[in-house]
């Protein structure tokens, strides 16, 4: 449902004075656990909540809400094209909503007329970074910031819709248009920190999903660092806008909020027994010649690239669990006589002993360049079409004269010129047939 202008209006306000008349308290839930390094010695994360389980449903309608890092389109893009072709059956669709330079008040005037005319049955929310205003933390600041988080999340309940509240990522450098602010990257980092805290306390009091951007950023921004060298930039150049490391570590955590196990699906074989099952997603079209030939309806989330630069995804899945906690495409091969065998799937080939196979391997960890990335590419692509041309809808064609004069028939008119770009994202995704051999060594 749409909330009327005086509505929500309403509700703001007195979420608002709720949240004034009582200042929130953090939970006393202990601390994230910490290196002793002094990097991280005057940060005091308080434990942020494990994902409550599956939070997506059937049909959803996600909007993914958020100031420029979101507007960058590529934490995004990730979580869309990962809904797409990783759960498909799910059959989520998704919008972006980034807006450059906004808070979280900002947000909180435009919602009724960007967003919640669309009905999201479920949001992502990132705000902070601007919120916290580049300098050195203060409580009423703090307070600002809670009071209009708040009447956001209230304002999409309210809405119907179920959220996950995300904090602010962290900054790498002073960024250029913040270095008359007094405030050194610590200073900043700290702030940001205590905004995280109190995005803890809100999503606890508001019962509601939390998904943790400040805290695995900090800790990767520094192991970066200290894997791939002083100019690995997980944050981005300017200090706060990531390029794809750092939004497959947004994307991580969002995902993860969002109640995604993971399990893309299992290929196992029998050497012995000459037999191969496969799981839902997937269809075993033969097995012979210990050569699998599988129909795919469900693809790995493929990413190329180098490993240690900041620009990559693949580099991104170095820093956080992603393989392992949300891209698991398992072979499995037991039964056989030889002590190590070799894997080849589409053009790559990977050697494993026979135990490592027995326990099951990850392809989509294992092999960068497989037999879905070219079908990936092009839903990720129409993806990214579809959000930029979103992008253009929100910020620009929602403002202008003729939608002010009449905003549901500008809604109606955009989302006609939408419409191709989401069919195109479906006519790109196609099952993939693809081949497993098994070969002794």
């Amino acid at each position: 449902m749409n909330l009327s202008p005086a509505l929500f209006s309403r509700c703001a306000l007195i979420l608002i004075a709720v949240a004034t008349a009582s200042r929130m308290s953090l939970p006393a839930a202990g601390f994230e656990p910490q290196s002793d390094n002094p990097f991280f010695t005057r940060y005091q994360p308080v434990k942020a909540p494990a994902p409550a389980g599956w939070v997506l449903q059937h049909g959803d309608r996600l909007a993914i809400i958020g100031d420029s890092i979101t507007e960058q389109k590529m934490y995004s893009r990730i979580i869309e094209t990962y809904l797409t072709v990783c759960v498909p059956d799910l059959k989520v669709t998704a919008r972006q909503f980034g807006w450059g330079g906004e808070t979280a008040e900002g947000f909180l005037h435009r919602m009724t007329n960007d967003c919640l005319r669309f009905q999201p049955t479920i949001a992502t929310l990132c705000y902070g970074m601007n919120d916290h205003r580049y300098r050195v933390f203060d409580e009423a600041n703090a307070q600002w910031y809670s009071n209009n988080y708040a009447a956001v999340v209230t304002g999409l309940k309210a809405a119907g819709a179920r959220v996950v509240l995300g904090s602010p990522g962290c900054v790498g450098r002073i960024p250029p248009w913040a270095v008359n602010n007094h405030a050194t990257m610590e200073d900043m980092n700290l702030n940001l920190g205590r905004l995280r805290n109190i995005d803890v306390a809100l999503a606890a009091q508001q019962q509601v999903g939390f998904a943790d951007v400040f805290w695995p950023m900090l800790v990767e921004l520094y192991a970066a660092k200290e894997q791939y060298g002083p100019d690995y930039a997980l944050c981005g150049k300017d200090g706060v806008h990531p390029d794809w490391a750092g939004h497959l570590v947004m994307a991580y955590a969002f995902l993860k909020a969002l109640g995604l196990d993971g399990d893309l699906g299992t290929f196992t074989v029998d050497l012995a027994a000459d037999k191969a099952a496969v799981t839902s997603g997937h269809t075993l079209d033969s097995f012979t010649n210990n050569t699998l030939t599988i129909t795919s309806r469900r693809y790995p989330f493929c990413a190329a690239g180098e490993a240690d630069k900041d620009n990559s995804i693949r580099s991104g899945m170095t820093l956080v669990p992603f393989n392992a906690e949300l891209n698991r495409l398992m072979l499995v091969v037991k039964g056989g006589a030889a002590e190590h065998y070799a894997v080849t799937w589409g053009d790559e080939k990977r050697e494993y002993s026979a135990a490592q196979l027995a326990a099951g391997v990850n392809l989509a960890a294992d092999f960068a360049s497989n037999p879905f990335a070219d079908a990936f590419a092009k839903v990720d692509t129409a993806v990214a079409n579809k959000q930029n041309y979103e992008t253009i809808q929100i910020k620009n064609l929602f403002y202008t004269p003729d939608a002010k004069a009449d905003p549901a028939a500008m809604a109606v008119l955009t989302d006609k010129v939408r419409q191709p770009l989401v069919d195109a994202m479906t006519s790109a995704f196609v099952p993939v047939t693809h081949t497993i051999r098994i070969q002794p060594e």
